[in-house]
């Protein structure tokens, strides 16, 4: 996400001619896209796409069940 966002800070100051952006050529200015299309391929390749939104359901439901816990009265288990 960031180097979409870096690529489209520099392609703005590019086109509107500011600062030293304005002299590099437009390749460079295009570099941040390519690398976040190949940041996105190898993330979906590995599956840390997958596992992420994995991870991030399992803490939702943790949490949930806590908050159920909670409001029921149980006090959550000490670790043996």
């Amino acid at each position: 996400m960031y180097l979409l966002l870096l690529g489209i800070i520099l392609v703005l100051l590019k086109y509107l001619a500011v600062g030293p952006v304005a002299d590099w050529p437009w390749w460079w200015t295009l570099v941040p896209f390519g690398l976040a299309a190949l940041w996105w391929t190898w993330a979906d390749a590995s599956g840390y796409t997958k596992r992420k939104a994995a991870e991030k359901i399992e803490k939702h439901k943790q949490e949930r069940l806590e908050r159920q816990k909670e409001s029921l009265g149980l006090r959550p288990r000490k670790p043996r």
